[in-house]
């Protein structure tokens, strides 16, 4: 009788091997695309990035370094930088109006002066949060 049993239980253990490694191999790798932030409220100046929103974020997303002395502080959150987008898509007038400190809100105004805008045809004061997160 136990020797039933154990042929039973070796053969449901077998099938339920080979179910589990043929849903393995039927799924197609997917690549990974990376999660950017992107603030609930979309700053009016992203409209006129190429690519819209999101696009911006990822150049953010790609430019951002953490400063050392934020990462071993462990500070994380999120800097406001101010700006005017110029009619000919030029920018000027960088100000830090809000940061977390320990260099966040020097390297997020490095960050938004690489932001490149198409032209608005007209002169936009704007801002554009930066988060930092560990």
């Amino acid at each position: 009788m136990t020797r039933k049993f154990s042929i039973l239980f070796l053969g449901f253990a077998f099938a339920a091997v080979t179910a589990s490694a043929q849903t393995v191999a039927q799924k197609p790798e997917t690549e990974k695309q990376e999660k950017v932030w992107v603030p609930e409220k979309t700053p009016p100046v992203a409209e006129h990035y190429e690519g819209g929103v999101e696009a911006m974020y990822k150049f953010i997303n790609s430019e951002l370094k953490y400063p050392p002395l934020a990462k071993r502080n462990r500070k994380q959150g999120t800097c406001i930088i101010g700006f005017t987008l110029n009619e000919d898509g030029s920018t000027s007038g960088f100000k830090i109006l809000s940061e977390v400190g320990a260099g966040t809100g020097d390297e997020a105004l490095r960050v938004a002066r690489l932001l490149k805008f198409n032209a608005p045809g007209y002169s936009i004061v704007g801002s554009v949060p930066i988060m930092f997160k560990l």
